[in-house]
């Protein structure tokens, strides 16, 4: 049963410039090296519009700080991300984290869990004028595992949007991948999403 309750509108998620600049190159004093990412034709298909990809870039983006839906990634110190978008109003974002150990990689996924399905609630009070529905789109077999979410926001004004949202980990790495775009669930590309997230993990290494 979807559940229901306010939330705020759907994140913007297109870069804000900042990392645009960035060197594609580990944080300081990071034992790692940088994982695989998405490419543009990665994602699913938009029916009017190619994606375009922006390079991979340094660190959790700075606006993930003010969404409510992924509160436990923005702090880590070896993570990388990269911003999508086409012509219209569909963008995506696919962030990744590397943790020191598989221990804490798995702590991860479980906040992320945590954050996605209980996002709705804890911005009620904020935004009294939003209704969100959270919808769990099950799990996807890959490495260690995925997960895949959807919210709908609706404003009292009229304003809808939609995100998918997807969490999956490969050893001691976690990536994220987020979709949204204006419109319902029924515009939702959930079936290549889950394919989208495959191939998300697949190339983590």
């Amino acid at each position: 049963m979807p559940k229901r309750t306010r939330a705020g509108a759907l994140l913007t998620i297109a870069a804000a410039g900042v990392a645009l600049g960035t060197a594609l190159a580990a944080p300081a004093n990071a034992a790692t090296t940088t994982p695989g990412f998405l490419a543009a034709r990665d994602l699913p298909p938009h029916p009017s519009s190619s994606w375009t990809a922006d390079k991979v870039a340094v660190g959790v983006p700075e606006d993930t700080e003010w969404d409510t839906c992924l509160r436990a990634l923005p702090g880590h110190e070896w993570a990388w991300h990269r911003d999508f978008r086409t012509d219209l109003d569909t963008t995506a974002r696919q962030i990744t984290v590397v943790l020191p150990d598989v221990r804490s990689a798995t702590y991860l996924m479980s906040a992320l869990d945590r954050d996605i399905t209980s996002c709705p609630e804890r911005i009620e009070g904020a935004d009294p004028e939003t209704e969100a529905t959270v919808k769990d789109y099950g799990k996807v077999s890959v490495e260690e595992g995925a997960h895949v979410y959807g919210l709908h926001t609706e404003t009292s004004w009229g304003a809808t949007d939609v995100r998918l949202l997807a969490a999956g980990r490969d050893g001691r790495t976690v990536t994220v991948v987020n979709w949204g775009q204006m419109g319902g669930f029924e515009g939702a590309p959930v079936k290549a999403f889950k394919k989208t997230t495959v191939t998300a993990v697949n190339k983590l290494h």
